[in-house]
């Protein structure tokens, strides 16, 4: 059945989101923001129409006479990479469909009999989020055959790393043991360069071999990925065994190759000349996308990018995002971290205009990294302040969309809240998340735990009455009997208002 067909079958909305879907690589990116558009012209928009059309039973005719007719849900009958596209956007979206019509799309998809290994991973990382299976690895039993014999051909016979320590057992269990693989990267390094490396995100690291660089690009489909890159960048240049960074980074300098070496020199005098910087020497910071994460974390360190004036971080800001193509999520997470974490963390008052620029801009390109090695961090910290909640709700309101706005509410239930964080979570509601039943449980559990903290806080008392006014409809029952004794506690000149607020939510 040919695209125009399939078309046919879905109404105009929908229509419109299959279009994204079809366009390619980016198609789940530009489903995105169809879907983003059309929720703020329908706030309640849930795809029903969408996935009921994509589980519709078509009538299939065979290439040859020789078969009978077949019946197959209509998701079955688009190429590969669409169904890599639908489950990636759902993915980044399940939270605010149905689990039924989530799961039953899995069900269809698994009516084929010839899957993708993409669509096949995918479909199972969806499954694990939804069912909390995570016992079963996301690879399959002839994959990590396959990736055991290719580290023993260019590793050696008879050694044992890399890959094949990653790939030893087929339980998540084993991925604790890749880890270790990155403390060993510090003494391989200091050996011969004939020797081949495989870090624990799968890239190649041979210092006089062709490199075959393996971008993260399924950390952009799922969180996986992403985990594992922020275990190696918040474990920076200090292996598993203990060796102090001071002691390390040395030899790991050594170990660059001589080209990385050559553009970390020309860029530091790029950072310390105090002249305009022209396209040949923005050309430089090419060479990012050349370096593995270790080799990024070293050149980070040789630049001193903590130290860095901030008048400079503009310059470099505009550098590093006109490097093509984008970078992978390990790099940009790694530069963001060494560049912008220290100075955020150490305000003391309102952020220069050049850090603010620098922030949003990062934060505009590389919003994941930016939310998991930036904000998140900044979140924890016990004494962060107003200046820096002043700054994170500017990124908020003028970077994340409802996704990540999402994603960091949740990382407030996991930490200790403060009147700053009081108002970092006042301006996340503001910005009307998409916030599903499960997780609005989670929010309230928070709120009713806190309460004895702020019995005084007007920021609390404030942020209460924005959920019991914009978020009324999700106040289920058993929700406004904890909001009630959350209440009875407050001080504030709010109270009554809060009181009347919560009386006049009525359930049908």
């Amino acid at each position: 059945m040919d695209a125009v067909m399939l078309l046919s079958r879905f109404d105009g909305q929908s229509r419109l989101l299959v279009r994204s879907l079809l366009s390619g690589v980016s198609g789940v990116h530009r489903t995105l923001s169809v879907f983003h558009r059309q929720q703020r012209a329908n706030p309640g928009l849930t795809l029903p129409n969408f996935i009921e059309t994509l589980c519709r039973d078509e009538i299939t005719c065979p290439q040859t006479g020789a078969k009978p007719l077949a019946v197959k849900p209509l998701v079955c009958l688009f190429p590969a990479l669409f169904k890599q596209n639908l489950l990636s956007f759902m993915y980044l979206v399940h939270s605010v469909l149905p689990q039924t019509a989530v799961l039953r799309v899995l069900e269809c998809l698994s009516q084929d009999p010839h899957p993708s290994p993409w669509v096949t991973a995918l479909v199972r990382q969806l499954e694990r989020s939804l069912r909390a299976h995570n016992e079963e690895p996301l690879y399959s039993p002839v994959c990590s055959q396959r990736l055991r014999e290719l580290s023993q051909r260019c590793v050696g016979f008879g050694e044992t790393r890399g890959w094949v320590r990653c790939f030893s057992s087929q339980t998540v269990q084993s991925e604790s043991q890749s880890l270790s693989c990155l403390s060993e990267l510090g003494a391989q390094r200091k050996r011969k360069s004939s020797v081949v490396t495989l870090d624990s995100h799968g890239e190649e690291t041979g210092l006089q071999s062709k490199r075959i660089k393996m971008d993260d690009c399924f950390s952009e489909r799922v969180d996986a990925g992403e985990q594992s890159a922020n275990k190696e960048i918040s474990g920076g240049l200090e292996g598993d065994a203990g060796v102090p960074a001071e002691e390390l980074q040395p030899a790991l300098c050594d170990a660059l190759p001589e080209h990385i070496k050559v553009s970390v020199l020309q860029i530091k005098e790029l950072l310390e000349s105090q002249t305009e910087w022209d396209q040949s020497s923005m050309d430089v910071f090419k060479v990012l996308n050349e370096c593995d994460p270790t080799q990024v974390e070293v050149l980070c360190n040789m630049l001193s990018l903590p130290d860095l004036p901030e008048q400079t971080l503009p310059k470099l800001c505009s550098s590093v995002l006109a490097v093509s193509p984008d970078l992978s999520y390990s790099t940009a997470a790694t530069i963001i971290k060494s560049l912008l974490l220290q100075k955020v963390l150490s305000l003391s008052e309102p952020a220069s205009r050049c850090l603010v620029t620098t922030m949003t801009s990062f934060c505009s390109r590389y919003t994941r990294p930016m939310c998991h090695t930036l904000i998140g961090p900044v979140l924890e910290e016990k004494n962060i302040g107003n200046s820096q909640a002043e700054l994170l709700n500017r990124l908020i309101e003028g970077c994340l969309d409802s996704h990540y706005r999402l994603l960091v509410l949740q990382m407030t239930f996991k930490i200790a809240w403060s009147e700053a964080v009081l108002s970092i979570i006042h301006s996340l509601l503001d910005s009307k998340p998409d916030l599903n039943e499960e997780v609005f449980t989670q929010f309230t559990e928070q709120l009713v735990s806190q309460a004895s903290q702020f019995t005084k806080s007007v920021k609390f008392a404030k942020m209460m009455l924005t959920v019991l006014t914009k978020y009324s409809s999700h106040v289920t029952a058993a929700h406004k009997h904890s909001l009630s004794g959350c209440l009875m506690l407050n001080e504030t000149f709010l109270k009554k208002s809060l009181q009347a607020a919560l009386k006049r939510i009525t359930h049908t």
